[in-house]
């Protein structure tokens, strides 16, 4: 088996979110693949520690930096990080996002502009940064983690939806600008996944085995299940897809008709009214 079939050995991969759980793993499968990862958190010193750690566990080097990516000046502060030590910026995953529950009666203005500015700003300013050199130098992909709730609203969640129905529509945008240039955007968007965001929902067995019901896959999703779709999509195996919104929930999308209950049961349902052959 070619372990380097990703062809990711010796690319610069900038992670915003670095150490919040999700972009967490994204460094460490990245650095499995010989990637050169730079961290990209607002929490310095875990950020120094986990970019210490990958390069002696992986022998890859690493670049932390503190940054927080609603910042015009520190995103800016990190582009030139990045390419005085590099040259060069081969991907970017954005990562870094915040979920506040509320009705939405009960919204406070503060409260949605956080939203904004974290989820939508933030991606903003960093694609836009480094998009820069993506074009200078012609080529680049990003990856930007969004979620099915950015299709189908998530009730009581603030502006979280909203903000990431935005960045998808974003994303496409600058698909549809800088494909020209060599450069990829791509959504990546998990549902029912275990992550450090989502970890309560899953503190209650009964809550896990309801979610697990709606899923086709019958399981929940794992970091890894994300990790795997992002690699690939930051990877040159995927070089014609872009501006594409690739789901990562099992199948949880398809089951829409499958939730409305039927007499029985959906399953002996069909088979109560299944015809038999005319012989």
């Amino acid at each position: 088996m070619n372990n380097n079939w990703l062809g990711l050995t010796d690319k610069v991969v900038a992670i915003t979110g670095a150490v919040g759980g999700m972009g967490t793993k994204f460094c460490e499968e990245f650095a499995k693949q010989g990637a050169k990862i730079v961290l990209i958190d607002m929490i310095e010193d875990k950020t120094q520690a986990y970019a210490k750690k990958l390069a002696e566990d992986y022998g890859v080097e690493t670049l932390a930096v503190k940054c927080n990516t609603t910042s015009e000046a520190e995103v800016d502060a990190a582009v030139k990080a990045v390419t005085d030590k590099f040259g060069e910026i081969d991907v970017l995953v954005n990562t870094a996002a915040i979920l506040r529950f509320s009705p939405f009666e009960d919204l406070r203005l503060d409260e949605w502009q956080t939203a904004l500015n974290v989820n939508l700003t933030g991606y903003f300013l960093m694609s836009q940064r480094f998009g820069r050199v993506m074009i200078q130098q012609k080529h680049g992909a990003m990856v930007h983690i969004s979620t099915v709730a950015s299709r189908y609203p998530e009730t009581y969640s603030g502006a979280y939806s909203t903000t990431k129905a935005a960045v998808n529509m974003m994303s496409k945008q600058m698909a549809a600008e800088w494909g020209q240039y060599g450069v990829r955007s791509n959504c990546v968007l998990p549902c029912l996944v275990k992550t450090p965001l989502s970890k309560n929902f899953y503190s209650d067995p009964e809550v896990e085995d309801g979610r697990k019901r709606l899923v086709a896959s019958r399981r929940i999703g794992t970091l890894d299940d994300i990790a795997n779709t992002v690699l690939f999509m930051a990877s040159d195996r995927s070089d014609y897809t872009n501006g594409g919104e690739i789901t990562v929930d099992g199948g949880l999308n398809m089951m829409i008709s499958d939730m409305i209950p039927k007499p029985g049961g959906r399953r002996q349902y069909a088979i109560d009214n299944h015809q038999p052959a005319k012989k």
